[in-house]
């Protein structure tokens, strides 16, 4: 990525963010970088590529996130409240309608990030259950595969179900239900006491 998509990427994603992806024109975006619509499509073939690499940076940047957590040397417990601290960061400024505007307008690229997102999603999880599996934090009888696969189902079909308004989707209080839920039923009793003595709680 050139230095010069690097610095408007980031104000183009929070633009994104606060208007959606479909009513944010070329247009408004050079208008809102104070840049001439030359300029911009000298770095972007078309909003579609736009679009493209936006969300490519937002991906890649939460994705380093992720992967600094893993570098802290904590272990599985403690990297889970990690997680934990950091998607509620991400709640902050979470648009559903930027989602929904991709699978609708968009529909390679959502099928492109799905896929990625989700291969990454299960080894993530997988590399934290075996860990706890091997700590004694987390239950020995686990099976890390399936419960891998069934956190990357839940994550991906939520938002497909009808059960759940938009408002309880991008509700910290679902959010957190659904994390202690998982947290607890994956703990050993090891894992327990560890959190009992830690005094460590998932605040809201």
């Amino acid at each position: 990525m050139e230095d010069k998509s690097r610095q408007i990427i980031p104000k183009i994603y929070m633009l994104y963010q606060r208007y959606g992806i479909k009513s944010v024109t070329m247009d408004d975006v050079s208008q809102h970088l104070g840049i001439s619509k030359k300029t911009l499509y000298e770095s972007f073939a078309d909003k579609e590529d736009l679009v493209k690499q936006v969300m490519m940076w937002d991906y890649d940047r939460k994705l380093d996130f992720f992967l600094k957590i893993g570098e802290k040397k904590l272990n599985a417990i403690e990297e889970l409240f990690e997680v934990y601290k950091m998607i509620k960061e991400i709640y902050q400024d979470y648009n559903p309608s930027v989602e929904y505007d991709i699978r609708k307008y968009y529909p390679a690229l959502f099928s492109h990030l799905r896929d990625i997102k989700r291969k990454r999603l299960y080894e993530l999880s997988m590399k934290n259950l075996n860990k706890g599996k091997l700590e004694g934090l987390y239950r020995s009888d686990l099976n890390a595969s399936l419960l891998a696969r069934l956190h990357v189902f839940r994550v991906e079909n939520i938002i497909e179900s009808e059960l759940f308004s938009i408002e309880e989707l991008t509700s910290i209080k679902v959010f957190h239900e659904i994390f202690v839920y998982h947290l607890y039923g994956i703990l050993s009793a090891e894992g327990r006491n560890f959190m009992a003595d830690r005094h460590m709680k998932f605040s809201r």
